[in-house]
């Protein structure tokens, strides 16, 4: 898990529950398709793995 993933916002999260919201914010994501580049560790897995109904990933 020493790489990075590249993570696009494809699905807004309007109708979504308060904590999905939450955890696109803490991504860095803030319009739909923008694509942020963090490294992979459990917390960002944790994180993506809650929107990931909102989220492509990919890994680099």
């Amino acid at each position: 898990m020493a790489g990075k993933l590249k993570i696009t916002y494809t699905r807004s999260a309007i109708r979504m529950v308060e904590r999905h919201k939450r955890a696109v914010r803490a991504l860095g994501l803030r319009k739909l398709y923008q694509t942020v580049i963090h490294d992979d560790t459990p917390n960002m897995r944790g994180m993506i793995r809650t929107v990931e109904h909102l989220v492509t990933v990919e890994e680099i």
